[in-house]
């Protein structure tokens, strides 16, 4: 049930999902004792210390990020999971609320919130999104410098740019304000290189990381294959062994390209090739993987090269399929 509340309140309630802190109400003359006594008849109810909801029943989702924010006091923001589930970053609520508070405070804890403190918090609030919230960038980075492995770092920015929440020049930006953060050379790196230098790069440590060291054929880069009256080109060609890898370089900087490159491995396929598709992930984090898929797909063609690069490498030496051409027999690519 809603209560009936004084005018100078009501857009502030309303603004806030039906939530208002202690230090509101006695901004415009109401006191504590007025709190707690809608309180206790139940109009109202309390949701932290200081901190209520002006209306009976179970709060909205919203409501429960405002009592949190609130309740962290002056300066607070929700961050990192929390901001990122507001900024459409992540499809699920976490189940802690995250709030970043400026360094020079305190806050007492709060159960479900967890509470971080940083001297960069003017600059993270974003100007006008409410609930209080970072902007995407510090959202990011904050994920990302709190990131476990490098994989879950550049899991998270890659996924901001693929949503079209931000841009790598404004990572870029961010990322150049915080010299302590957590893999901050391999971030430099992926945000800095526009969609032809990332893809270059892809080409080359595919080669340094995937096949070179695993003993992989030597493939034709950028292979040039007539289809009717048009010009293709794929990016590795084991032609031999009727296998394409093609490598996503605009995974950081996304066009409209998804499906261009369904039709051209459909194409692939109706000629007989294999089509692997990688993006930078796969190749800087995950090289014996990539590397233990691709040399599976050419040992069904008759491949038998491949090896380990190490003792605790996925690729196993590689046999040709039943039914394929034996390693002295390779298939040839329909071209």
């Amino acid at each position: 049930m809603a209560d009936p509340l004084p005018d100078v309140l009501r857009d502030l309630v309303a603004r806030q999902c039906g939530v208002v802190s202690g230090r509101q109400l006695a901004q415009v003359g109401v006191t504590r004792h007025a709190a707690k006594s809608r309180v206790t008849n139940g109009r109202w109810q309390r949701m932290h210390p200081g901190v209520y909801a002006t209306f009976s029943g179970e709060p909205d989702r919203l409501a429960v990020l405002w009592a949190a924010v609130l309740s962290a006091g002056s300066g607070a923001m929700l961050s990192h999971q929390t901001a990122a589930e507001l900024a459409r970053l992540t499809d699920k609520p976490g189940d802690l609320i995250h709030v970043t508070i400026p360094a020079d405070r305190r806050v007492s804890k709060r159960p479900g919130i967890v509470v971080h403190r940083s001297d960069r918090a003017i600059e993270a609030l974003h100007p006008v999104k409410l609930p209080p919230q970072t902007r995407v960038e510090e959202t990011v980075l904050d994920l990302a410098g709190g990131a476990r492995t490098l994989d879950d770092a550049a899991g998270w920015v890659l996924r901001a740019m693929q949503r079209g929440l931000t841009t790598p020049r404004n990572l870029a930006c961010a990322l150049s304000q915080r010299p302590r953060i957590s893999w901050r050379p391999e971030l430099t790196e992926l945000l800095t290189l526009d969609a032809d230098g990332l893809h270059s790069v892809l080409e080359h440590r595919y080669y340094r990381d995937v096949e070179r060291p695993h003993a992989l054929p030597a493939g034709t880069r950028q292979a040039r294959v007539r289809r009717g009256s048009r010009t293709e080109y794929r990016d590795i060609l084991y032609e031999p062994y009727c296998t394409a890898v093609e490598l996503d370089g605009s995974a950081a900087h996304p066009a409209d390209s998804r499906w261009r490159d369904i039709r051209r491995d459909n194409a692939a396929a109706a000629d007989g090739i294999t089509t692997l598709r990688y993006g930078w992930l796969d190749v800087t984090a995950r090289p014996c993987q990539v590397a233990a898929e691709t040399a599976r797909v050419l040992a069904r063609h008759g491949y038998a090269g491949a090896r380990p690069c190490s003792a605790d490498c996925s690729v196993s030496t590689a046999q040709p399929g039943r039914g394929g051409p034996g390693p002295h027999q390779p298939g040839r690519a329909a071209r």
